[in-house]
């Protein structure tokens, strides 16, 4: 079931931030695992990555034109399933308007500060971390507030109301994150994979 982030070590946290630790089992991980390594890379960037359904333009954020491959059906499913997770929030997408990305980062990669596009993308991202885990932080752009997350593997965050609009979010780029009790732990190579909607323009 779907749930807010509670128990963590920054208080508030983002409005609309929803997260499920156990999205899906070991075996269900693999298989997705194997999915997405049986198709082609975009090795062009620094960081490998697929785009499905719209391509993605990373210097505007934003999704661009081009051929892109059809979402595959191991895809759809899992969206499927993290919509089911989610519920109470709608994570709906019109047909041909959903957009998937999946991003390999290996150890000591990142993401810059950011928000999603308001303008291209609708009014939620969700993402489904597998392989490794990674700390993710959220920084209020009214208050300065600043809340971080594990990302565990198997887990789905999604990002709803403030969270979305308000809060921009990013990776440092680093090989270990703060160990939940204490110390640090090394970090391995993380799938990450993106669902957003296009906005019609």
């Amino acid at each position: 079931m779907s749930a807010m982030w509670r128990g963590l070590r920054q208080m508030p946290c983002p409005d609309g931030l929803l997260a499920v630790p156990d999205l899906l089992s070991e075996a269900e991980e693999a298989a997705l695992l194997a999915a997405v390594h049986a198709a082609p890379w975009d090795e062009t960037l620094s960081r490998r990555v697929q785009h499905y359904g719209h391509r993605y333009a990373y210097a505007r954020r934003a999704s661009a034109t081009g051929p892109v491959a059809d979402v595959p059906e191991w895809a759809l499913q899992l969206y499927a399933t993290c919509c089911a997770a989610a519920a109470g929030a709608d994570l709906a997408a019109a047909p041909g308007e959903l957009q998937v990305i999946v991003n390999e980062y290996l150890p000591g990669q990142g993401i810059a500060a950011h928000i999603d596009d308001r303008q291209q993308f609708g009014d939620w991202v969700v993402a489904v971390s597998l392989g490794g885990a990674c700390e993710m932080e959220f920084v209020s752009r009214r208050t300065g507030d600043k809340h971080r997350v594990r990302l565990a593997p198997r887990s789905m965050y999604a990002m709803t109301g403030d969270s979305r609009h308000r809060w921009t979010h990013a990776i440092a780029a680093r090989k270990s994150d703060p160990a939940p009790g204490g110390g640090r732990v090394a970090r391995a190579t993380r799938v990450s994979i993106t669902f957003r909607s296009l906005r019609r323009m």
